[in-house]
């Protein structure tokens, strides 16, 4: 791998939202992380939470050089962002491998915009679910973790990307905390990618949301939070709620939830549940949403 070469494909990501958006009080106005140059054209994949409801978006360069770009897309399912620059980059593109092939254990360089990287390995791939909402069906878990980890290319052996991280947490082995990065199969960009560059949108139907913010206990899926006017707030669902049934369904686990949800139609679908709240059973009806209609969409600059 040439290394050096790699390295000037990842660029820094810096993204402004305005006060009134949606995300501005979870992710906030100011955000900053990496991207990856995928096209010699100057389009750019990145983690989709850096650019979600973006006025403005630039990139910046190894070597100081600044350039605007603008919001293409935001896949919700895997958390992909891409933009495309507005001026020409004059990078060269990173290959894009297959993280399918990618085994635990396998050697990798997990590098940020700011030229700064670490050597790793794959640790883990396995099923992620996130409390926003989200989940992974075999999410990639590199150590040691990279203190820079929002958008940072993912690299493997032979000098290709097969992944983009995502968050940072920690990880028990032999009694022992590790700080490890979570990052997103790089296969999951290759059915929306077509979609994007033909079409400038992707192209598939939106997933029914509740707003609910959940967490997993012991194989029980516990509420920490609701969106205020989201889906779930509007049909009473409160903190501290378990919920333990959707439709005529037993709820195993954060994974299981969010696929019974799923399954249970397109936005706009009422999806009864089961909860328990403080010792007492109690039926509510949660009538979805897209997610994407409480979201400032992007323009063209």
């Amino acid at each position: 791998m040439d290394l050096e070469k790699v390295l000037r494909s990842v660029v820094a990501v810096r993204s402004s939202i305005p006060d009134k958006a949606f995300t501005a009080g979870t992710l906030g106005t100011s955000r900053e992380g990496s991207g990856v140059v995928i096209r010699e054209n100057g389009l750019v994949l990145t983690i989709g939470y850096l650019i979600t409801e973006a006025d403005e978006v630039w990139l910046t360069r190894h070597d100081g050089r600044v350039v605007q770009a603008y919001v293409m897309a935001y896949d919700q399912e895997s958390g992909f962002g891409l933009v495309q620059a507005l001026a020409p980059l004059d990078l060269p593109a990173l290959p894009i491998g297959d993280s399918d092939n990618a085994s635990v254990e396998d050697s990798i360089v997990f590098a940020d915009g700011e030229g700064q990287y670490v050597r790793g390995h794959i640790v883990a791939k396995q099923e992620f679910a996130g409390y926003w909402e989200y989940l992974l069906d075999e999410a990639i878990f590199i150590a040691p973790a990279h203190p820079s980890w929002g958008g940072a290319a993912l690299i493997d052996a032979e000098g290709k990307l097969v992944g983009l991280g995502s968050l940072r947490l920690q990880m028990s082995k032999g009694g022992e905390i590790a700080d490890i990065n979570m990052a997103v199969p790089i296969n999951l960009l290759k059915p929306i990618l077509d979609d994007v560059l033909n079409q400038g949108a992707i192209n598939k139907p939106p997933r029914p949301w509740l707003g609910a913010y959940s967490a997993e206990t012991n194989g029980e899926v516990v509420v920490m939070s609701v969106t205020e006017d989201g889906p779930a707030a509007k049909a009473g669902l409160r903190r501290g709620d378990v919920i333990s049934e959707v439709r005529d369904g037993e709820v195993d686990g954060l994974a299981d939830f969010y696929r019974k949800v799923w399954q249970s139609g397109s936005p706009g679908a009422e999806i009864p549940m089961r909860i328990l709240r403080d010792g007492r059973e109690a039926w509510l009806r949660v009538k979805s949403a897209d997610r994407n209609d409480f979201l400032i969409k992007p323009s063209l600059q």
